[in-house]
């Protein structure tokens, strides 16, 4: 807390001194109107250099305010269909340029702004773009870097961007896919140098791209343009390593561009718990903050990226890929990638866990361990052809393989209060796996008239086989209440599954401009679904073999579905409201017959459902969204087939034919506000989810404590959740600045479930106010503390029990690219649990430290890099559920280190980058 105070005073400091001119106009056309987003800037006249901008209010206002000892600029004024205005000023400290007007630009066209000097921010309708030269960074700065200067934008240490407040879940290149549609990958690999501007738009399909339909205003795309003369070159990036306890890494990405062809190449092989594929700048493969701690309700958290319980462990992974695109005449587009991917992961857990029943209490404690090797080839492939201006015609075609291996290993005791046993459960599986999934849509797109109407069809199937086979073995101990062994239950068996399932579904939509701004949507979606499960499970015989088919256990299901989804909706658009209000009618029909038994069900469902959201700019940066839906999810196969699964012996289950599907309400609201004149934003939103007939599953629990479960419909289960966030920006002086974001998060939960035939509920609240301080000196320099502190209080009908406990997380970032050819990195975290159990460490340091030189003009780094090098990483928690408490001890990575070298080399429209660089 001493930092975070001394950088605020810093800050202020800074501040006090920073502002020594204010410049102060008004833009209009030319009939005097005001112009609102007009962008306004200044430049040195020697190099043409960014000084600083402004963005114009709704009346056309605008005030630009600096420090740098400026005698002279140039003032420039950007707007989308008229010139740009250009004229030399004499700087003073306080200077009225009164009404500006400008001019209109004899080729105007929407959304086009003629400019002799580019503009660093501009808006156009729905598009906000920066002029990637307009914003300094340091020498070599990759995409991610680039974003964190850009105003209103947020990367957080995972990577993850926000705009404005609305998260980013793409990004492009010239409009094209980079590598899928993992965004990091594009913001580690793509160099600053290569880029000329950014656009931020609404997420759209590729059919809507081309319609002009309005996209996803909950996310939004970030497209990446390439200037003309580097759209010709490439760029690549090695990097290899070796540590302690045997430990490596080794990764590589290379990209070529022509003109509208591109291509791109990566691998990596690592056994530090990375994908690979994404290169931090200061530690590579093992990635900034890689412990990356994040908690779920009830303390649940997770490190380096893995949540307890659900993959953890020690992971060696290896992976490569390409990607290819390609245009030719008439908008004909070729793309496609390719992915392969092998994990070996190794896992070991250590659980003690009580269970809190309506009249009593018992313990299990458990011990496991599993190796699990799965092999995974994804291939995609997309092409598209526009015979004229008004028609496209688009297919897309996957196909997902999958193989592997695992097997398990756990032991189980159960114990009263008093330490007697009750019953134990030793098991051990080897399973292998191999699925084959194939996808494809083809869609057909016609516009007509010249207020935005069209229509469309579209054709889409999925095919999916999966095979699996299982050496089950258990042996379960029965205890009386004196404690003595009374019974021994043993399973060996051989289970084998067939799935196979086939998806078809026809999707036909269609608008219709009722006037410029209002618009009828019309749609059918039909899906048809068939399939077959077989499950066979063999008992052994006395020689060994597995030939005795279990009868009772074993099913083969042959199900159908039919879904008929027709829709209605009205559309309205204009400059400032974007709203729609649709609604429609769900016809679901399930079928499904048991071959063994032959039983059969045959369910049909008839539910209404809607859909409203509205969008109002209230004024440039200012703005406020809301959404609400209803959808109906019916249940599953597996929740309504009355099947009985004995893989766990001590918990066994069988489906509920007789399961409603849950009507599930969701809304969502947002205001956010970014003010471009000072550098600042404010964010803030509130939801929540409430579902009738929601499915949950109900227990019981018999007196050798072996439960039995299937499932049952609720009412008044929701969760409520909301937050908001403030940040600012200050550019001090020598090039230097300070960010400083705080904000709270909470939400609000109540669960319904039953056990024992009782029906229980439990109510929580989690508030986590945070504050983060960015400090940057002359681009050398950043240090970044974090403070957050998460509130949970919890209520659990179960014998009134209660808990408040409060998690703690304070951590410190330090980059330095000082002494020059050095590269400087320390992340360090303090953690704070508070709701350990005795016997659990409850808070624990997680340092992570880079020390890297440059080396061979700049293109080669040599890395020393350590992974915890407190050595404390842990893998315990306490997780609180609704009739349990859960503590948890697994293996985690541990403290190592590597000596790394990177290696990087670039060349665009015939020139080598790496030649003109300088601090």
């Amino acid at each position: 807390m001493r930092i975070l105070l001394s950088l605020v005073l810093l800050f202020l400091a800074g501040n006090l001194t920073a502002q020594n001119f204010e410049i102060n106009g008004k833009v209009t056309g030319p009939q005097g109107e005001p112009l609102e987003s007009a962008t306004v800037y200044l430049e040195k006249p020697a190099d043409s250099s960014l000084v600083t901008y402004t963005i114009s209010d709704n009346s056309g206002g605008f005030q630009l305010a600096g420090n740098g000892g400026l005698e002279v600029a140039n003032l420039l004024i950007s707007y989308a269909g008229f010139k740009t205005h250009s004229q030399k000023l004499e700087i003073d400290e306080k200077l009225n340029l009164g009404t500006i007007k400008m001019q209109v630009a004899d080729n105007a066209l929407d959304e086009i702004t003629i400019t002799s000097s580019r503009a660093p921010v501009t808006i156009k309708k729905d598009t906000l773009e920066f002029n990637a030269a307009s914003f300094k960074t340091r020498k070599d700065a990759n995409l991610e870097e680039l974003l964190k200067e850009l105003p209103g934008v947020e990367v957080a240490t995972d990577g993850s961007i926000t705009v404005n407040g609305t998260q980013v879940s793409q990004i492009k290149v010239n409009g094209k896919e980079f590598f899928g549609d993992d965004p990091k990958i594009a913001t580690k690999n793509l160099p600053k140098e290569l880029i000329n501007k950014l656009q931020v738009v609404d997420s759209k399909t590729k059919s809507e791209e081309f319609t002009g339909k309005e996209g996803d205003a909950e996310n939004k795309t970030i497209n990446i343009t390439i200037d003309e003369d580097k759209n010709r070159g490439f760029f690549s990036r090695l990097t290899a390593g070796g540590g302690t306890n045997d430990r490596y890494e080794l990764s590589g990405i290379g990209n070529y561009f022509k003109n509208d062809f591109r291509v791109s190449l990566l691998a990596s092989s690592n056994n530090i718990n990375s994908s690979g594929f994404s290169f931090d700048e200061i530690y590579d493969a093992m990635g900034r903050n890689a412990y990356s701690i994040t908690r779920s309700r009830g303390g649940n958290f997770s490190i380096n990226g893995n949540s307890f319980g659900s993959g953890n462990g020690i992971t060696k992974s290896d992976n490569a890929g390409f990607s290819l695109v390609n245009e030719w005449p008439q908008e004909t587009e070729l793309s496609s990638n390719y992915f392969y991917s092998r994990a070996d992961n190794i896992t070991e857990t250590k659980t003690q866990r009580e269970n809190i029943l309506p009249n009593r209490r018992f313990f299990n404690n458990s011990e496991s361990s599993s190796n699990r090797l799965n092999n995974n080839h994804r291939f995609s492939l997309s092409f598209e052809i526009q015979p004229d201006t008004l028609t496209r015609i688009s297919v897309r075609p996957n196909i997902n393989t999958n193989s592997g291996r695992s097997s398990n290993q756990s032991f189980t005791e159960s114990v009263k209060e008093d330490g007697t046993p009750i019953n134990t459960a030793l098991t051990d599986n080897y399973s292998e796996v191999h699925s084959v999934n194939f996808s494809n849509r083809l869609n057909f797109t016609r516009k007509f008239g010249e207020n935005g109407g069209y229509y469309s069809l579209s054709f889409n199937n999925e095919n999916n086989t999966r095979s699996q086979d299982d050496n089950f073995f258990s042996e379960r101990e029965i205890y009386n209440q004196e404690g003595e062994l009374v019974n021994t239950d043993v399973q060996d068996q051989l289970i084998s599954e067939e799935n196979r399932d086939n998806n078809y579904g026809i999707d036909l939509g269609a608008r219709f401009p009722i006037t410029e701004k209002l618009m009828l949507d019309v749609s059918y979606d039909f899906d048809k679904e068939d399939g077959r499960n077989e499950r066979l499970v063999y008992d052994v015989n006395e020689e060994g073999d597995y030939t005795l088919l279990d009868n009772d256990l074993s099913n083969d299901f042959v199900s159908e579905s039919f879904e008929h989804r027709p829709s209605l909706g009205l559309v309205y658009n204009d400059e400032k409201l974007r709203a729609s209000l649709s609604g429609g009618f769900q016809s679901l029909r399930l079928k499904n017959r048991d071959l063994f038994t032959e039983t059969s069900i045959d369910n049909t469902y008839e539910n209404l459902f809607a859909n409203a959201y509205f969008r109002y700019s209230l004024s440039q940066g200012k703005s406020i969204y809301f959404n609400y839906n209803n959808s109906w999810d019916t249940p599953s196969l597996t929740q309504v087939q009355p099947v009985t699964n004995t893989i766990n012996p001590l918990n066994i289950i069988t489906g509920n034919p007789d399961l409603r599907p849950a009507l599930r309400h969701r809304f969502y609201v947002n205001f956010n506000n970014f003010d471009f004149k000072t550098r600042s934003g404010f964010y803030a939103y509130l939801g929540g989810n409430f579902t009738n007939d929601q499915v949950v599953t109900r227990s019981t629990v018999d007196e050798d404590l072996v439960r039995t479960t299937t499932y049952t419909n609720v009412d008044g289960a929701y969760n409520y959740f909301g937050g908001g966030s403030m940040d600012k920006t200050f550019k001090l002086e020598n090039e230097s600045s300070i960010k400083i974001r705080g904000g709270i998060y909470g939400n609000f939960n109540k669960n319904i479930g039953f056990t024992n035939e009782q029906r229980y509920f439990s109510k929580s609240l989690n508030l986590t106010p945070s504050l983060s301080v960015e400090y940057n000196f002359r681009d050398l320099v950043t240090l970044e503390p974090f403070y957050s502190v998460e509130f949970v209080d919890a209520e659990y009908s179960f014998n009134n029990r209660e808990e408040n406990y409060k998690n703690q997380n304070i951590s410190l970032a330090l980059t330095s690219f000082w002494p020059e050819k050095f590269v400087i990195g320390s992340d360090i975290a303090y953690q704070s649990i508070g709701n350990a159990s005795p016997g659990f460490q409850n808070s624990f340091y997680l340092w992570n430290a880079s020390l890297g030189y440059e080396i061979l003009g700049d293109n080669g780094t040599l890395k020393v890099k350590v992974f915890d090098l407190l050595d404390q990483n842990i893998a315990t928690r306490r997780f609180t559920g609704d009739d349990f408490i859960q503590d948890t001890q697994e293996l985690v990575l541990e403290q190592y280190f590597m000596l790394s070298f990177t290696y990087k080399i670039s060349k665009f429209g015939g020139k080598d980058p790496n030649n003109k660089r300088g601090r």
